[in-house]
């Protein structure tokens, strides 16, 4: 079940990847300034504080690059957003601006540096039944592509495992509703899930402490 690779994967949606302005002036050497705005939205070294943004560090510079092609074909939400932090607080920006400003050179740095960063799983609350109920489902149609619970960078595929809640809910809405690419071994997998199917999944990735 290949959930993340077409996330970010983080991953903007209406809640994503948001922190990086139009910096590709400052010429691909420099990363540092590439990736400077990024806590703004996304937390120091792209781990977030907070439950609506997602944890983009640790993720392969496979599934982060592909997030990049995603959002300059716009085939992704490139919904606005305001900086919940740092020193562009309460400026509007959306991930497909963000990508369309940096050249392939840039990403590249960019996918490096968060990739060489390790994920941290987030402190949140979560239903025990339905997590085992959605390790069931993890087990059964999607460890192929995620495995050990979505926790391995390797795949390609997105950190699922310790992902906060909202984020996965919000990407498991937009791949129902169409509004982003889907991977066409998923797809039949994913069509099968009720909503409660769903939720069980979100609160199995969420028990990842």
């Amino acid at each position: 079940m290949k959930i993340c690779r077409l996330m970010i994967p983080s991953l903007l949606t209406s809640i994503g990847m948001c922190g990086l302005l139009v910096v590709s002036s400052v010429g691909a050497a420099d990363v540092n300034k590439l990736v400077e705005n990024c806590a703004g939205c996304h937390g120091k070294d792209g781990v977030s504080p907070n439950k609506d943004i997602p944890t983009i560090s640790g993720n392969s510079v496979t599934y982060i690059t592909g997030s990049f092609t995603n959002y300059k074909g716009k085939e992704r939400p490139c919904t606005k957003v305001k900086y919940p932090e740092g020193t562009h607080k309460g400026e509007t920006s959306d991930m497909c601006k963000v990508a369309e400003d940096l050249s392939d050179a840039d990403v590249k740095l960019v996918a490096e540096y968060f990739a060489g960063k390790p994920f941290v799983r987030a402190k949140q609350t979560f239903d025990t039944t339905l997590a085992e109920k959605g390790k069931e489902l993890h087990e059964k149609s999607c460890t192929k592509c995620h495995a050990d619970g979505g926790s391995v960078a390797s795949d390609d595929s997105g950190m699922l495992a310790g992902q906060w809640m909202p984020v996965i809910r919000q990407q498991f809405k937009e791949f129902a509703a169409g509004e982003r690419p889907i991977d066409k071994k998923m797809k039949p997998k994913f069509e099968k899930l009720s909503a409660a199917d769903q939720e069980a999944l979100v609160n199995y990735y969420g028990s990842f402490k």
